[in-house]
């Protein structure tokens, strides 16, 4: 059902609603959250319009304006709003820096299956600006809002800045974000936002891996089963600003934007720029099924791997050789993985030009002559043979000076011929969005693939922007951004099979734009079982377990020297999309076979875990109140139907007790039963108990019969977890009974 509407706009579904106040110059979200399911979906009776916008109306207080600027999507600096303008930018000379938008013209589309979307043009015909604003609410719960604005006049309109502006009830006073480094990325934060603002931008040309783009709020006290919670999230995978700030009224607000660098855009007349989609996520019972709204929007994406297409167990040739590319020692290699149950073999870094190492070659995308004298054919007819397909690295957007493309072309890097470049890993970035060096990237590509059999594709990009300018002179950021948009786009257009990995050195680049144009993220290039328990469970908040890409590695860890053993490797690694990081001829036929038993087993629970709803549980044992040093870590994927379920708990650190409390499993079916089983990791001797106990606990132990427990028990009791070692897990797997 479409129409137009005026007053008030009711978009629905099951858990959250959103009303759109429609009486301003500019759309005003003025509630999203818990659902109003006695309120008329899509347009509200005028008598109910009335009586809920007579009920928010704010009093006009002494000491402030004669009229309350209303919180719109993009709030207007010429309406007297106190916070951030949404809109900023100026004609020649500074004129029309401060648009106010007049009228709304609106249509609301009300979803067959719930939820819908409202499209509305709003026009300051002094100005001569249109601002065109959506907002919609998916059938899976993601709150998408969208803003362009088109230059009606005859002159240029320099833009500064287009955010959208989300409101946050006063109750949500406590704020998640989220910071971090190169190998230890997406670490929340919790804090409370009593007065003032939260600001965190990034300039790094990538989501980055210290100012990821996403933001949750909360009520006091929320965890991942309880509690009102809002989460949002900046599609865009180039330069951002979130701010979120409390208002001298006592509003909240959180907004969310591109950054832009001076002049990167000017709206010519009669033309339209559009701003990065705001995505957000609501629920009343906490963190995890909050996240399930954006996990279901990937979900949606048209070329998602869904139960037809299991996702592959891969085989990353780099911690194994780095860029030693000896074709029997690759050969050797694929056939270990082929032996341990892998699925893909994917030949990473140095396999061209002179790329013997990260100081040069990069840039000159041909196969090396002097690794591969006879081309990559053999090896890849090798790797098929042996029942895997086959993946190769690139990062198509970065050239080592000491490269024939640089030689050949030094004109072509993003940044300033009048000063001295900044280096990042040796190398600089290609401007692709200059025409000339699009095409060269886009021709050598497409003939790699063309050429060779490839299914999968590991993009990486492993250097931040730095004075990042183009052809002009001018700021570059942005275009390079929409460049690399299009070049993944033009390579999937031509190569449908093909699917891409999105990497920056790991996780400085995890968004749902890039994810629109890949298959999976590397969400670290740190496998270090213990930071990844961390790193996944923040991870988890955004994306869904098979988009992940999560390995196994050394023993030894390539970043942090850490040891841990086979079965804490498996256990983190197992709850993404499973691969393998590591020198499968040097381990001997025992940790060969533990591996194979880890890969077995992930595989028997894939469809589970790549299929179902991703499980949080809030930490146990003792910890810091921000969370940020947890005792034990529990998470796990319910079935969709609620039938099954697998479940890790992790000792992350020693706790004040020697026995962890009892897990308790919210969010299963409470009338069903469920047999309650442990499930061996590779290595685990059955014999003794796995921790630091003398005896595990009864139902845990090898010989136990099956525990069988409804939901409403596991909820409210829980089960009692064994007494683990530091940097030790295990797995608990549930099946509902008949009876």
């Amino acid at each position: 059902m479409k129409g137009a509407v005026r007053g008030l706009a009711h978009l629905r579904v099951p858990g959250t609603s959103v009303l759109v106040d429609l009486r301003g110059g500019v759309p005003a979200i003025a509630h999203w959250g818990a659902e109003l399911a006695h309120l008329a979906a899509g347009a509200v009776p005028p008598a109910d319009a009335d009586a809920v916008l007579a009920a928010l109306d704010r009093p006009v207080v002494h000491g402030a304006l004669d009229a309350v600027a209303p919180a719109s999507l993009v709030p207007e600096y010429a309406e007297g709003w106190p916070g951030r303008p949404g809109l900023g930018g100026h004609r020649p000379g500074g004129r029309d820096f401060a648009p106010r938008f007049a009228s709304c013209e609106a249509t609301l589309e009300v979803g067959p299956h719930g939820g819908g979307s409202l499209a509305a043009a709003s026009v300051d015909p002094h100005a001569r600006l249109t601002l065109r604003c959506e907002v919609a609410l998916r059938p899976g719960g993601a709150l998408v809002a969208r803003a362009a604005l088109t230059n009606d006049g005859d002159t240029r309109y320099l833009l500064s800045h287009l955010g959208l502006a989300v409101p946050l009830p006063a109750h949500a006073s406590e704020l998640v974000t989220y910071d971090g480094r190169w190998s230890r990325e997406t670490r929340p934060r919790r804090h409370t936002l009593a007065t003032g603002a939260w600001t965190t931008e990034s300039r790094a040309g990538r989501t980055s891996h210290e100012r990821p783009p996403t933001v949750w709020a909360a009520e006091p006290g929320a965890g991942e089963w309880r509690g009102e919670v809002w989460g949002l999230h900046l599609a865009w995978s180039g330069n951002h600003a979130l701010h979120v700030e409390v208002l001298p009224d006592g509003r909240r607000v959180a907004q969310l934007a591109e950054l832009l660098l001076p002049g990167e855009v000017c709206i010519e007349p009669r033309a339209t720029h559009a701003a990065p989609e705001v995505v957000g996520a609501h629920s009343t019972g906490g963190f995890t099924p909050a996240s399930w709204a954006f996990h279901r929007l990937v979900r949606e994406r048209p070329h998602h791997p869904g139960a037809s297409r299991p996702r592959k167990v891969v085989c990353n040739t780099w911690e194994a050789t780095y860029f030693d590319h000896d074709a029997t020692r690759l050969r050797a290699l694929a056939d270990a993985a082929a032996a341990v149950g892998a699925e893909r073999f994917v030949l990473d870094d140095g396999w061209f030009g002179g790329r013997r190492h990260d100081r040069a070659g990069l840039g000159d995308w041909v196969v090396s002559r002097d690794a591969y004298p006879d081309g990559l054919a053999p090896l890849i007819a090798h790797v098929r043979a042996l029942g895997m397909d086959f993946g190769i690295w690139v990062e198509p957007e970065m050239v080592n000076p000491d490269s024939d493309l640089h030689r050949s072309h030094p004109d072509w890097v993003l940044a300033d011929p009048r000063y001295e470049p900044v280096l990042g890993r040796h190398q600089l970035v290609l401007d692709l969005a200059r025409p000339e060096a699009y095409a060269h990237v886009r021709d050598r590509l497409h003939a790699l693939l063309a050429d060779h059999d490839i299914a999968f594709v590991k993009w990486d990009m492993n250097r931040d922007h730095v004075h990042a300018t183009g052809a002009r002179g001018a700021a570059g950021t942005r275009a390079q951004t929409l460049a690399v948009y299009r070049l993944l786009d033009d390579l999937r257009a031509a190569h449908p099979g093909v699917e891409f990995e999105s990497c920056a050195s790991g996780g400085g680049r995890a968004d749902l734009e890039i994810l629109r144009r890949a298959e999976r993220v590397w969400v670290s290039d740190c496998i270090d079982p213990l930071e990844r328990q961390h790193v996944q469970r923040g991870a988890s908040m955004l994306l869904p377990p098979e988009v992940m890409g999560s390995h196994v590695g050394a023993a030894r860890s390539h970043t942090t020297g850490r040891r841990h053993d086979v079965a804490f490797r498996v256990a983190t690694a197992m709850f993404g999309h499973l691969g393998l990081e590591l020198d499968l001829g040097a381990l001997d036929a025992g940790e060969r076979a533990m591996v194979a038993e880890g890969i077995a087993l992930h595989r028997r629970h894939r469809a589970l875990l790549h299929g179902g709803d991703a499980v949080r549980f809030d930490p146990l044992g003792d910890a810091d109140p921000s969370g940020d040093d947890p005792e034990l870590l529990a998470h796990g994927v319910y079935a969709a139907d609620r039938g099954e379920a697998l479940v890790c708990v992790a000792r992350v650190r020693t706790g004040r007790s020697l026995t962890p409390p009892p897990l308790r499993l919210p969010g299963l079916d409470p009338a069903r039963r469920y047999r309650v089983t442990r499930v061996a990791l590779p290595g685990e001797r059955a014999d003794r108990p796995i921790g630091a106990a003398r005896r595990d606990p009864a139902w845990f132990a090898p010989d136990a019969a099956p525990l069988e427990m409804t939901g409403e028990a596991l909820a409210t009791l829980g089960v009692q977890p064994p007494a683990l070692w530091p940097e030790q897990a295990c797995l608990v797997h549930l099946v509902a009974t008949r009876s």
